[in-house]
């Protein structure tokens, strides 16, 4: 079921993709790769981060460094959680494990870890 489409300036917006992304990640078909799904994980992550960015009108960079990204909120003071600040693991997924090569197939352990 399609979700109704909010502003890109709405942080809500922004919150549903991510949400939509971490269902993906969640629910892995047999013939597609881990990654694809650890990739989902990740980008669930940095949207949700950058909700926050656009919930306190805070500019951001365009970058898939859940690290990078995290250290910026508490340069303003925003207040990260540690299990927030865990998600950052999540940043080799967003590139070099979706191609082949580059890094180590994904295993099973690592999908759990990343939807988790």
């Amino acid at each position: 079921m399609a979700r109704r489409r909010l502003p890109p300036n709405d942080p809500r917006e922004w919150l549903n993709r991510a949400q939509s992304n971490l269902a993906r990640a969640e629910n892995p078909v047999l013939s597609a790769y881990l990654e694809d799904y650890c990739f989902d994980a990740q980008q669930a992550a940095e949207k949700a981060i950058k909700a926050i960015f656009v919930a306190r009108r805070i500019a951001f960079p365009h970058t898939h460094d859940l690290g990078r990204l995290l250290i910026l909120l508490t340069q303003v003071g925003v207040h990260v959680p540690k299990y927030v600040i865990a998600s950052r693991r999540l940043t080799r997924f967003a590139v070099e494990t979706r191609y082949p090569g580059l890094a180590e197939p994904v295993t099973k352990r690592d999908h759990r870890g990343a939807a988790r």
